[in-house]
């Protein structure tokens, strides 16, 4: 038998730890301080615009000493509410979980209120507008006037500080599923990838004395698809067609194996090469039909790999003349058999990565007089794109089965 063994040069890259302050947390946390000043400026420069407005009528002739007053204000206004803002963020009143100390928060707004009204009482005295103090009345208007200019202020501080928390907690509680279903994604194919190298190797140790030739050609190929499996491991997603590669190479092992009861035909239709699926889906489903189509008959079984687009899915189909009575008890549920857990891992990584677009079907058919079982997998056409990442990117190390009938669907 001819194994054509094609090297690529595969250069893993090597992982460097994450800075403790990311460039792009620093540049966020620069754009939230200048919104803050921006906001803190517009709205304090509206209030001395409005109340320079409002009391112009009541004496035209000093709209300049009001605007200079109420500009004072504005900038008195700005540097209380940043203090009091470094204040509550000091104290945690903006992040803790019980109820914020709304008494102290009261008897801190009427006290910002009294210090605002003494520095624009002082800017009054300073520019000595004509009437200013012939009458005490007004002081109590404006102790109450900034006082709830204050609490509208920390109103809208506290809204807002509210919704940037909660998009940090749904963020937070987003990376950590993120984090949960990649680690289960790596559990289920940890448990996947070592069932196939056992049954390698019980071929291997089954072919050592009774054909050493042809147990050193199935090692030579398992160390192919180890490869395939290590460097896949890293990744989520691989193309289409590094996974048939690495399922030639299996298919070779089986050859030596089975020899003449295993009959492979593989049919892909053109413009898939690009398309990514998942690593190992189609070996896991391969090895089922091998197992319990090829290995259970004594005349052996065909085995057909079908792989075409089909409505904006990309469907798989893996068929072994048999029934699905070979397989035990309904395959989909899962038991103790590895191969039927093999199959339950690949619906649940499916699942976990692409969602309920992703389906997996196990069926019987009768196809021309021939009971054939179907495992039919149907996953959402992604193509490669440019800006991918390079570990999705890089090639492996193809080993392809000269033995295996390959054909190109039109």
């Amino acid at each position: 038998m001819n194994i054509t063994h094609i090297t690529k040069s595969v250069t893993t890259p090597t992982p460097t730890p994450a800075p403790a302050s990311s460039p792009t947390s620093a540049r966020t946390h620069a754009d939230e301080y200048w919104k803050y000043w921006i906001c803190q400026c517009a709205g304090w420069g509206s209030v001395a615009v409005l109340f320079t407005f409002s009391f112009s009528s009541f004496s035209p002739s000093n709209l300049g000493g009001l605007a200079t007053i109420y500009a004072w204000s504005a900038i008195c206004g700005s540097g209380l509410s940043h203090i009091w803002r470094g204040f509550l963020k000091q104290r945690g009143w903006l992040t803790i979980q019980h109820q914020p100390p709304w008494w102290r928060i009261a008897a801190v707004m009427l006290l910002l209120g009294t210090l605002q009204t003494l520095l624009v009482t002082l800017g009054f005295a300073v520019i000595r507008l004509p009437g200013s103090f012939s009458s005490w009345s007004w002081l109590p208007s404006a102790l109450i006037a900034w006082t709830t200019l204050f609490i509208i202020w920390t109103t809208i501080y506290f809204y807002v500080a509210s919704v940037r928390h909660t998009r940090q907690f749904q963020a937070e509680a987003l990376r950590l599923e993120i984090y949960a279903k990649d680690a289960e994604l790596r559990a289920l194919q940890a448990q996947i990838n070592p069932h196939f190298f056992f049954n390698s190797l019980n071929s291997v140790r089954a072919l050592i004395y009774e054909n050493p030739n042809a147990a050193a050609q199935m090692i030579d190929q398992l160390a192919g698809v180890m490869r395939y499996a290590l460097q896949s491991g890293g990744v989520k997603m691989v193309k289409l067609t590094q996974e048939i590669e690495a399922v030639n190479a299996y298919l070779a092992i089986e050859k030596i194996r089975f020899e003449e009861r295993l009959r492979v035909t593989v049919q892909i239709e053109t413009g898939l090469d690009e398309v990514l699926i998942p690593p190992m889906i189609l070996q896991a489903l391969v090895e089922n039909a091998v197992k319990y189509g090829v290995e259970r008959s004594a005349t052996g079984s065909d085995l057909r790999i079908r792989i075409s687009r089909l409505t904006g899915m990309i469907h798989i189909e893996v068929a072994n003349t048999g029934l699905i009575a070979q397989f035990g008890a309904s395959c989909i549920a899962p038991v103790a058999d590895s191969t039927r857990l093999g199959l339950d891992n690949t619906r649940k990584r499916l699942a976990l990565m692409m969602g309920a677009e992703a389906t997996v079907e196990l069926r019987e058919e009768l196809i021309e007089k021939d009971r054939w079982v179907l495992a039919v997998i149907m996953l959402p056409d992604v193509l490669i794109k440019t800006n991918m990442t390079r570990d999705v990117k890089r090639d492996v190390a193809p080993y392809l089965a000269s033995d295996v009938t390959t054909e190109k669907m039109t």
